[in-house]
């Protein structure tokens, strides 16, 4: 996305310019097109999954990611006993400024966090897309990750390796996870949300569901639901699975993905 919002800043330039010397009649009607052709470029170049990654620093290195939080405790030494300087979160970015094995045989990197932060982490906590074979070792990784910590894996992947030939399975893991995700929290909604406070509330049943605060960890990493009012059951919104048929349609996964979508869309009645 970011590779082309100049071309669309040029594009809003040039017809602001051509509308400003029209006539005053034409030049409401310019404006009109002009605003329809900026909403139209602005959803073609939105991308189903916005990129929520936390910069590394600008100080060189190559970047890195952090994908196993387990692993992922920076120390002032490379060695596993070492001071703790700070515990880095999932999808923490770094930069690696350095490699050194540790006298215990494990491999560490030397990275900056912040400007002035820096340490050594154990190797198998970080992955870059500047390595070839890192998307392969992420993938093994979200597949024996569950639950949020696949979709939270999955997340990670889709912004980091945009271009990965294997960008179209985890799209559908990373979907298929999140409507798995979603009939627990129908589930944890119906046994907590009270029906005769609903009532004496007097908003529509929907927002309570929609406003369901086990739902914002999943909105953080992107994933949004619908609700079947019908069925007082949540569903997936299935962008994944449309990022599939629109950019990978020739994968072996968009057949898949159409059948998602196909089982999705008499049931998703409020967005």
């Amino acid at each position: 996305m970011s590779r082309r919002l100049p071309d669309f800043k040029r594009v809003f330039s040039s017809q602001l310019a051509v509308s400003s010397i029209s006539t005053h009649a034409a030049g409401s009607r310019s404006r009109v097109l002009l605003l329809a052709s900026c909403a139209c470029l602005l959803l073609f170049c939105t991308d189903a999954h916005p990129q929520r990654k936390r910069r590394a620093p600008a100080v060189g290195g190559q970047l890195a990611v952090v994908t196993d939080e387990r692993l992922a405790a920076l120390r002032d030494a490379p060695r596993l006993t070492a001071n703790l300087v700070q515990r880095l979160g999932r999808g923490r970015a770094v930069s690696i400024i350095g490699a050194r094995r540790g006298g215990d045989g494990l491999n560490f990197y030397r990275v900056a966090v912040t400007r002035r932060t820096r340490g050594w982490l154990q190797a198998e906590a970080v992955l870059s897309p500047a390595r070839a074979g890192d998307d392969e070792k992420l993938l093994r990784l979200i597949r024996g990750s569950e639950d949020f910590d696949r979709i939270a894996r999955a997340r990670i992947f889709l912004d980091n390796f945009p271009r990965s030939p294997l960008r179209p399975v985890v799209l559908l893991l990373f979907g298929d996870e999140a409507e798995q995700a979603a009939a627990k929290l129908s589930r944890d909604a119906a046994r907590r949300l009270d029906e005769r406070e609903m009532a004496a509330g007097g908003a529509p049943l929907e927002s309570y569901f929609l406003n369901f605060n086990e739902l914002d960890r999943f909105n953080r990493v992107g994933v949004k639901f619908v609700f079947d009012k019908a069925a007082k059951r949540f569903h997936y919104d299935g962008a994944a699975w449309r990022e599939i048929l629109g950019r990978h349609s020739r994968s072996p996964e968009a057949v898949q993905a159409r059948q998602r979508l196909d089982a999705l869309t008499p049931r998703a009645a409020v967005q």
